[in-house]
């Protein structure tokens, strides 16, 4: 058997797929906690060690490994207008498969310059102005950004008469900076893939030591990539399909995570009525948002606090007191698994970091008038025809019901304006492959196509 092992390294658990590429199907799989405080090695050891008694002694022909360990790739974006360049530069981080921590608009305050030193990001994406368009934002920036006392690097990708400049003002404080070219060259017309390519460069160059993965790196095959990253390759490939094989088309999925829940959309977005008329910027096909204040787990005070608890209750049919004393239970041990009444508030919780996360993500009308009579203005991406919906995380794969969970991404009567799905179908990552099909993808990605077509199972 010709065999490739693809291990994802995340801050809990580290995770193993064997794959038999001859035969296009997974021979054994593991998990074991990480060990990011010690040495990743020693969960990476211990989940190949019950890869290896699942499957016997196989030659692994390629490694390959995705992480997101200790936090993952940390950034921060910073833009001129906040519906303009500077959400251009967060699509562009996001892609990239970075956890975003903020986005700032406009020149920088002393306060948001205290809050970046407290935030410790590792990139910072600069952007700001269309080319040819407003400079003096960018280079104010740029000096901001160079008197915090931090070790972080720095993408110039902004009006590019002011690339150089900025580089300079940056470089004297030490700072690493690469200038690329601009996220929004011309007004409204995104230009992410070269900002995406150098956060993608710096993650494999100073990212991965920086988090202790040099020996991990020293046995694989391929860089270790960000684990956002390779799931929204897996995507592409599930949408668009390869020469030989067609994909599913218009698809979203959803990862539900400890301290984030991702959503991804592979779809077009355009107005599908004839009276709906695009405001603002086209979003791209290929499209990651992430909920930072949107975790089961290490984000579940937040969570809570925007879903409401008295909704929480009332959908859980559990008294307040046993929501209040589950958050309590996951702040000071995240690695708790529910029983009982806890795994309703659980299974709750997932359905409302769905609901909220695709209200975000999707795309929305409002109602106007012109000389012609009323229309309709979409803001985002329209994604009712979207024909599939995945769910992957813990907290959906093991709840005891996964599509009441990941029915929240679906339009309901209480959506009013909201795009999201009509009536797709409902699929289930049970496996947690996602991200290891994205990893074997680079490699074989008819393969990995077909791996997902069978294992993402309909609920």
């Amino acid at each position: 058997m010709k065999i490739y092992l693809a291990a994802d390294v995340g801050s809990t658990f580290t995770k193993l797929t064997a794959v038999d590429i001859e035969g296009k199907k997974i021979i054994a799989s593991s998990k074991s906690f990480t060990t990011i405080e010690s040495n990743v090695m020693e969960g990476y050891n211990d989940a190949l060690n019950e890869i290896k008694k699942q499957s016997g002694n196989i030659k692994i022909e390629k490694s390959i490994s995705s992480s997101s360990a200790a936090g993952g790739l940390k950034m921060i974006s910073c833009g001129l207008v906040p519906d303009i360049t500077a959400k251009a530069s967060r699509l562009a981080a996001a892609s990239a498969g970075a956890k975003i921590l903020k986005t700032y608009s406009y020149e920088l305050t002393k306060d948001e310059q205290e809050e970046i030193y407290k935030l410790d990001p590792e990139i910072i994406l600069l952007s700001g102005g269309i080319d040819g368009g407003n400079k003096d934002v960018i280079l104010k920036n740029a000096k901001t950004l160079a008197d915090i006392d931090r070790k972080f690097a720095v993408i110039v990708a902004g009006n590019k008469c002011a690339g150089i400049d900025a580089k300079e003002i940056i470089e004297k404080s030490g700072k690493e900076v690469i200038v690329t070219e601009n996220v929004m060259p011309q007004f409204n017309k995104l230009n992410i893939m070269p900002a995406k390519k150098a956060i993608r460069d710096l993650f494999i160059e100073n990212i991965i030591h920086a988090k202790g993965l040099d020996e991990l790196q020293s046995l694989m095959d391929f860089e270790i990539l960000p684990t956002p990253l390779a799931v929204f390759e897996a995507m592409e490939l599930l949408s668009k399909g390869t020469n030989k094989k067609i994909g599913f088309g218009e698809i979203m999925a959803f990862d539900v995570g400890g301290a984030t829940t991702d959503v991804y959309s592979m779809a077009e977005g355009n107005p599908r009525q004839a009276n709906v008329y695009m405001q603002g910027m086209i979003e791209p096909f290929a499209k990651r948002s992430i909920e930072g204040d949107i975790g089961v787990r290490y984000s579940i005070t937040s969570l809570v606090e925007e879903s409401g608890i008295d909704n929480i209750c009332e959908k859980a049919r559990v008294e307040r007191e046993k929501v209040e004393e589950w958050v309590n239970i996951c702040v000071k041990n995240p690695e708790t698994l529910p029983t009982g009444v806890y795994k309703d508030i659980d299974r709750t919780m997932a359905s409302e970091a769905i609901r909220i996360s695709a209200q975000r993500h999707c795309g929305f009308t409002e109602k106007t008038y012109s000389l012609t009579g009323e229309i309709l203005l979409q803001t985002g991406k329209d994604l009712t025809g979207v024909k599939y919906v995945i769910g992957s995380g813990g907290s959906v794969i093991n709840s005891d019901d996964p599509r009441e969970v990941l029915k929240n991404a679906i339009y309901s009567i209480s959506d009013l304006n909201s795009l999201k799905p009509l009536n797709p179908k409902i699929l289930l990552d049970k496996k947690n492959i996602f991200a290891a099909m994205g990893l074997i993808s680079k490699f074989e990605p008819e393969v990995a196509l077909e791996i997902m077509e069978k294992e993402f199972i309909e609920i």
